[in-house]
């Protein structure tokens, strides 16, 4: 009896469902992780700055401030996955990247202003759980209500939040301690501009994925630059293990301060403004669109990380922009892609020598590339605020009387001065105090009251557009 031919071996990778819709698709490992990696080198910029700028602003060591980063990158990974994967009503099951706020930046220096060296974080800590527990209560009232954060409010205050952040990169180009002898000296501006002037020429010549990370590249050629000059301290690196775990409550236990509270709870209705805008802008992207329920369940995974990231040293979480053009741009739309970089910022999270590298970085090379990363978040707030109707109705007023009153803070440090301490938390935020301006007019200009109003969308009913952020 003849036996039974063989059938011809096949070298090809089987073939995806054609059922399963591509968000819901994995990769061969390969393609998976190097994917993953691509997310978070393009967020990576993003998530270790915020704590970068609060750790000295309230007054942590090198060593202490790598393991604010470390823990920053920890937090990120989490409420990555729980957008990503998710579980119950929680997530929004999407490519979706979430990390450090950018928004909570000031708001959180100004609480650290307002209280002890000791009491800062603690405090700054309690703020963001309540804030993210209040987030997560609100999610399913919060996604209806989208309409009253249109571009006009939502572009004035990414706007703000970029603008309020270039001070703390320009007095890091300084050398970031004004009592220092050699602070504003021509050595540490020098090479904070040099360090600008390559990011810039990094972001023009290169393509893809390098110019994705041309502001990581920039912080290292600025890092070697300044080794032959003795501005690099190795102290935190030599200081730091290969394995390490983000103690809970590492600074102490959380206090719960009103004023700092209500804060931060601005703070979170800005996240979840952000967020809803990303959200319904990688629907269209991933041809899933984002319906009142994915929204819901974004809403609580950013309030759900929020609250969770203080037990380990974190901050608010939301949305990174930036990954959502880098989708866009790859069309590589698997959630678990974006999951495998949640993985990945764990792992880093767990390698303190990870973290303490990032504190390599001299205070004058990270303002050089602050410049642009912040005058970047800025520059999409602008952006935003281009598809607001600024011609119709008193859009063009909502944001000349919100940037205004936003920019107090920055042009007049001491303007409030004579206030109350509790009261200082917020005015001295131009953030928090632009947005609750902008929100205000935007109902007493656009929604109540008797005056038609434009039927232009854009200007006052439509969510905003996502914000593109640099990487």
């Amino acid at each position: 009896m003849a036996a039974a031919p063989r059938l011809p071996r096949t070298t090809r990778s089987p073939q995806p469902d054609p059922a399963t819709h591509p968000v819901d698709r994995t990769l061969p490992p390969l393609r998976m992780f190097t994917s993953g990696l691509q997310h978070v080198a393009a967020m990576y910029a993003g998530v270790v700055a915020p704590p970068m700028i609060l750790g000295p602003a309230v007054g942590l060591t090198a060593t202490e401030t790598a393991f604010l980063v470390g823990a920053s990158l920890f937090t990120a990974g989490l409420a990555t996955l729980l957008q990503t994967i998710g579980f119950w009503k929680v997530g929004a099951r999407l490519p979706f990247v979430n990390g450090v706020s950018f928004a909570g930046v000031t708001p959180m220096i100004a609480i650290g202003k307002a209280h002890s060296p000791d009491d800062a974080l603690p405090v700054i800590f309690g703020a963001v759980m309540v804030a993210g527990v209040l987030g997560f209560l609100l999610a399913p009232w919060f996604c209806k209500l989208v309409r009253f954060f249109p571009p006009v409010v939502t572009g004035t205050v990414i706007t703000l939040i970029g603008v309020s952040l270039l001070p703390v990169a320009f007095n890091w180009s300084q050398g970031g301690n004004p009592a220092a002898d050699d602070y504003g000296s021509p050595r540490a501006i020098g090479l904070a501009a040099l360090t600008f002037a390559i990011v810039l020429l990094l972001r023009r010549v290169l393509r893809g994925f390098l110019q994705q990370i041309a502001i990581l590249l920039g912080l290292v050629a600025g890092t070697l630059l300044a080794i032959p000059f003795g501005m690099t301290d190795f102290g935190a690196l030599k200081n730091a293990g290969l394995i390490g775990f983000p103690v809970p409550f590492h600074f102490g236990a959380p206090q719960f301060d009103t004023a700092a509270i209500v804060s931060m709870a601005i703070v979170m209705l800005v996240c979840m403004t952000e967020s809803t805008a990303d959200m319904l802008a990688l629907g269209r992207i991933v041809d899933r669109p984002a319906d009142e329920r994915t929204i819901e369940g974004g809403l609580r995974a950013d309030a759900l990380g929020t609250a969770l990231s203080p037990v380990f040293n974190g901050f608010a979480c939301s949305a990174f922009a930036q990954n959502i053009g880098l989708v866009a741009m790859t069309r590589v739309r698997s959630r678990y892609v974006v999951a495998t970089a949640g993985g990945i910022l764990i792992l880093l999270g767990l390698c303190p020598v990870a973290a303490s590298v990032i504190a390599l970085v001299p205070l004058p090379v990270l303002g050089g590339a602050g410049i642009v990363l912040f005058g970047s978040v800025a520059a999409s707030g602008m952006q935003t605020l281009a598809t607001a109707a600024l011609d119709t109705g008193e859009n063009a007023l909502i944001v000349a009387a919100s940037v205004g009153v936003g920019l107090i803070p920055i042009a007049a440090p001491d303007f409030y001065h004579a206030f109350p301490d509790d009261l200082l938390v917020i005015l001295d935020s131009g953030i928090s105090t632009g947005c609750i301006v902008a929100i205000v007019l935007n109902l007493l200009f656009n929604h109540l009251g008797s005056r038609d109003r434009s039927p232009d969308p854009t200007g006052t009913d439509a969510p905003a557009p996502e914000p593109t952020v640099a990487a």
